[in-house]
């Protein structure tokens, strides 16, 4: 027998961390969206400082640590002169690309509870996060301010959108309602609940002997 899934009704209470962070399907309230916020963002902080020690003790330089909210991105600010500094460089990148991949599991999982399908995440996420990482190459250009005020507003619209509004009421195409109430009463088993009485030969109710016969 295999487990229920939460896409099929699970409730929310139920639904385990694996499911969380690791599956695109199903839907996940506000509140479960900040906790997995707030675990990938703790994640990443205890294993950039657990970096920065292990470069420590072997003496690889690391310079100074910066954590990017908006983009869900870790990096050392290096010098580029330093070339032994780049393994700690390399490693937050590859963290930072597990860290975001968490990230945008939870964030679809969101955008499904808003009846939204996933690719919403290109504008309220990835954009911001790519301008964060690269908005620099446009300083001077025509184009920083109309990029800059168009990442700016879909930024606070996908706040706004994932983690201040209630998602839609009961199921819809992406699967049941997580807020739903927990149905805790015992389901009716019919094998058991039946009774079946043993069938005994004889005459039936009513019926009457002739005589003379055997």
């Amino acid at each position: 027998m295999t487990e229920a899934r939460p896409f099929l009704g699970r409730p929310e209470a139920a639904m385990d961390t694996k499911w969380l962070l690791s599956r695109f399907d199903g839907r996940i309230n506000r509140a479960r969206y900040w906790l997995a916020a707030l675990i990938i963002l703790g994640s990443m902080v205890v294993a950039l400082m657990l970096l920065a020690v292990f470069c420590l003790i072997l003496g690889i330089p690391t310079g100074p640590l910066t954590i990017n909210l908006v983009g869900i991105a870790a990096s050392f600010q290096l010098d580029d002169s330093d070339t032994g500094a780049l393994l700690p460089k390399l490693v937050a990148v590859l963290m930072t690309l597990v860290f975001a991949w968490f990230f945008a599991i939870a964030s679809i999982k969101r955008l499904h509870d808003r009846d939204k399908p996933g690719w919403w995440i290109v504008p309220f996420i990835i954009a911001p996060g790519l301008h964060a990482q690269f908005g620099d190459w446009l300083r001077g250009s025509g184009l920083e301010f109309l990029v800059g005020l168009a990442v700016l507003i879909a930024s606070v619209w996908g706040f706004v959108e994932m983690s201040g509004l209630k998602g839609t009421n009961g199921p819809n195409r992406f699967g049941p309602d997580p807020l739903a109430p927990i149905d805790a009463r015992p389901r009716w088993d019919q094998h058991s609940g039946l009774e079946f009485l043993s069938h005994k030969a004889g005459p039936s109710a009513g019926a009457t002997s002739v005589p003379g016969e055997t």
